[in-house]
């Protein structure tokens, strides 16, 4: 798991990458407060290597709450910043701060 922080000079944006090794997945998303937690928004593309990536543009001087979806299971990122317990989803949350 790898999560990757390009800010721009010109916005107020990071581009954030995230790659997840998960080679017999068939589907892998990023959910998150950024995106209404809704898989739809963020789907990873897999890559010959098997791994999973993509790229948001996030706002900068912020803090999201995520997790990825893979076939249907929620998996922290251990290169997450930090973690946040959610009531909600009864969990801990992996957090990106940009």
């Amino acid at each position: 798991m790898a999560i990757k922080k390009q800010y721009l000079k010109s916005k107020p944006v990071c581009k954030v990458t995230f790659s997840i090794e998960a080679e017999a997945a068939k589907s892998v998303s990023v959910v998150g407060s950024f995106n209404e937690w809704n898989a739809k928004k963020a789907p990873l593309k897999k890559l010959k290597s098997g791994v999973f990536k993509g790229t948001i543009d996030l706002d900068k001087d912020s803090s999201y709450e995520f997790k990825y979806l893979i076939d249907g299971e929620y998996v922290n990122d251990t290169a997450a910043d930090a973690y946040a317990w959610n009531d909600f989803a009864n969990a801990e949350n992996s957090v990106l701060n940009v």
